[in-house]
C-alpha cells in the first residue's frame, strides 16, 4: 500500500498518536505525517504510507491554511492557551484598531518561532530546552501570510482564517498581533483547514478510519504531486531511468522543459520525478 490519507485528526491527539493508529490499522510501519499539529491543534493532517513518505518534504512544502482563535490580553509561555500565564492586561481597543493592526500582517513578514516548538537548535528540540527552563534565542525567517479573513471580534476573543507559507507559527502570529496591540495575545485554538490539495472537506476522521475503508481512501502519490506537470517517456528506457541513469538523447528529451521537477511516467505508469538540466534528463526521486 502506497499513498497518501487525508486524516482529521481531532483536538486531544499527538500527530504520532495518529500515525501509531495507521501503522496499527495498516500493518506498515513506513508511515509519516506531514508537518506536525499539536494536540491542542485539529484539522487537516496528511499521512504517507509506504513509498509515499519519500514526498514528505513536498507535501509540508506547500500552503497550508488555519482557522485560529486569539485571545486579547493574555501571554503564556506556549503562546497557546495550554501554556503557564506570564501576563494579562485589560482590552481597551476599538474593533478598527483590532482589524487594521491583524491586516498589516499579510504578505512577508519575519517571524521567531516560539520555544515550544518542534524545531531543533544544535541538534535538540526547542520544546525540550523549554521544559528544562532553558530559553535560547531564536533566529526570525521569513514566512509569508497570502490571506488574512477576520470571521467574528467579540473582546477578547478574535477569530481568523488564515492562508500562509510553510514555517509559519499561528501561535507566534497571535503573539505578535497581540504584541503589536500592546495587550498581548495567545491562540486559543487552531484547526487547519488545509495543506496544498488536502481539504477538511475531503478528509477522514482518524477514529472513522479502519481495515475496511483504508484502501478507499488512499490518494495516489502521482495525485498527491498534483503541482507538478507530466512528462510521458516510451517504456522501452525503464531500464535506464529506473537505474538513475541520465537520458541524453535529444531525440528523445528535446520537448522536456529545463529545470523544473516533472512528474515521470512510462507510457501511462508513475515512476517518480525527474528533472532536465543540461547534462540530459534523469529521475531524482524514485517512488516505486
Amino acid at each position: 500500500m502506497n499513498g497518501v490519507l487525508n486524516i482529521l485528526k481531532p483536538e486531544g491527539m499527538t500527530s504520532f498518536d495518529v500515525v501509531r493508529k495507521v501503522r496499527k490499522i495498516t500493518n506498515i510501519k513506513k508511515v509519516g505525517h506531514t508537518g506536525t499539529l499539536d494536540p491542542l491543534a485539529s484539522g487537516v493532517l496528511p499521512i504517507c504510507i509506504g513509498n509515499a513518505t519519500k514526498i514528505v518534504n513536498y507535501i509540508m512544502n506547500d500552503f497550508k491554511e488555519y482557522k485560529a482563535i486569539l485571545k486579547l490580553g493574555v501571554v503564556t509561555d506556549t503562546y497557546d492557551r495550554e501554556g503557564k500565564i506570564l501576563s494579562q492586561k485589560d482590552i481597551n481597543l476599538s474593533k478598527q484598531e483590532i482589524i487594521n493592526t491583524i491586516e498589516s500582517f499579510k504578505g512577508k513578514i519575519n517571524q521567531v518561532p516560539p520555544m515550544f516548538s518542534a524545531l531543533k537548535v544544535n541538534g535538540k528540540k526547542l520544546y525540550e530546552l523549554a521544559r528544562q527552563g532553558i530559553e535560547i534565542e531564536r533566529k526570525s525567517r521569513e514566512v509569508q501570510i497570502y490571506s488574512i479573513d477576520i470571521i467574528s471580534i467579540d473582546t477578547p476573543f478574535v477569530e481568523f482564517k488564515v492562508k500562509c507559507s510553510k514555517g509559519t507559527y499561528i501561535r507566534s502570529l497571535c503573539y505578535d498581533i497581540g504584541n503589536k496591540l500592546k495587550v498581548g495575545g495567545t491562540m486559543w485554538g487552531l484547526e487547519r483547514l488545509q495543506t496544498g490539495i488536502f481539504h477538511i472537506d475531503d478528509a477522514i476522521n482518524i477514529n472513522s478510519l479502519n481495515h475496511s475503508n483504508v484502501k478507499d481512501s488512499i490518494i495516489a502519490i502521482d495525485k498527491a504531486l498534483y503541482c507538478y506537470e507530466n512528462v510521458f517517456i516510451d517504456n522501452k528506457y525503464s531500464k535506464l531511468l529506473l537505474n538513475g541513469v541520465t537520458l541524453t538523447n535529444k531525440y528523445i528529451i528535446r520537448d522536456i522543459k529545463n529545470d523544473i521537477l516533472l512528474k515521470v511516467y512510462l507510457d501511462n505508469r508513475f515512476i517518480g520525478l525527474g528533472m532536465k538540466t543540461e547534462k540530459g534528463f534523469k529521475i531524482v526521486k524514485l517512488l516505486v
